[in-house]
């Protein structure tokens, strides 16, 4: 059983190395435990720090290319190199290396395909009040979304076994955090979370500038995945209300009418057959969506089975490469 440890990093110089040195080097029922970063584009040494450290496997990027992209970059190249569960945490060593051994015990047992670490938000000290309020609501919109249990939906602190990392897709460039478990939460994989510790901040969040720049930004990346895995129901919900309004109108013209005053509200039943005509036509346009995203799964299946074709073969490659002592640490990505 193969552990592959991936790390974002985008200028981690400072804290990288202490991120590094907190990470678990055994673990009961796994054979290897082998560490990947992720270069987004880094202008410092991180590249160098993590050399001289060790790692083995450097994914690097010419340029910056967001958190989504990374995670997904990461993905691949632990799945090409023989990966059986993926860890993902942060450089910034916001998440204590020891609980990885907690995050993957699911997967081990065979009872969780996806497992997420729940971060103790309310007693988190550099977490300001405000924030605290946000992480809990915005969790409890992505379960609605996902109709999961996940209790923190925004930690970055999350394991991964072989084959849901292959039916993995990111659409946004923003973060992989809600999207990945709207996705599983609609396409039934097995998904669950684990309490976990985090250390002192070393850095402040780089994922957004504002709070209500990340509230945006998190919403819109909720409701595009929602369209996406149920978009009848979204479709649906959104056409119901100008049918509802239009319907209305149309029993207070009927009102009126009936009391022999409907001359004077003609205006009402046209605007009222707008309103209508447009809640039919948003339907309308739910269920071709909906054709859509079955079709998607259709495409995300084959993908799976190409995936797994792929890297599987990839795997045996580098083995024997290893085994040969040809292996090649590093992976460059434009």
């Amino acid at each position: 059983m193969k552990l592959i440890i991936q790390i974002p990093c985008l200028n981690e110089a400072q804290t990288l190395e202490i991120a590094l040195n907190d990470l678990p080097k055994h673990i009961d029922g796994i054979d290897e435990i082998e560490v990947l970063i992720i270069n987004d584009g880094s202008v410092d040494n991180t590249v160098e720090v993590a050399r001289n450290w060790g790692v083995n496997y450097v994914v690097s990027f010419t340029r910056n290319k967001g958190l989504a992209k990374g995670f997904m970059a990461g993905i691949d190249a632990c799945l090409r190199n023989g990966a059986d569960i993926i860890v993902n945490t942060d450089a910034d060593n916001q998440y204590c290396g020891a609980d990885i051994e907690k995050l993957i015990k699911p997967i081990l047992e065979k009872k969780a395909d996806v497992v997420i670490g729940e971060r103790p938000i309310d007693d988190t000290e550099h977490f300001s009040p405000l924030k605290k309020k946000l992480q809990h609501f915005g969790s409890y919109v992505v379960r609605v979304a996902s109709k999961t249990d996940i209790p923190d939906a925004p930690s970055g602190f999350r394991a991964f076994s072989r084959d849901a990392a292959m039916h993995l897709n990111v659409m946004n460039n923003y973060t992989y955090t809600l999207e990945t478990i709207v996705q599983a939460g609609r396409t039934s994989m097995a998904i669950t979370s684990v309490p976990v510790r985090t250390n002192g901040e070393l850095r402040k969040s780089r994922l957004f500038h504002s709070m209500f720049g990340y509230v945006k930004r998190s919403m819109i990346t909720i409701v595009r995945a929602f369209m996406m895995y149920r978009p009848l129901t979204f479709f649906s919900i959104l056409g119901i209300i100008p049918f509802t309004a239009g319907l209305a109108l149309v029993v207070r013209f009927l009102i009126y009418f009936i009391k022999g005053a409907g001359n004077g509200h003609i205006q009402s039943l046209v605007f009222s057959s707008t309103l209508m005509l447009l809640g039919f036509m948003t339907f309308i346009v739910g269920l071709q969506a909906d054709v859509i995203a079955n079709n998607r799964k259709l495409l995300e299946d084959i993908q799976f089975r190409v995936r797994r074709l792929d890297y599987n073969e990839r795997a045996r490659e580098e083995k024997q490469a290893q085994e040969e002592g040809d292996k090649a640490p590093s992976v460059d990505q434009s």
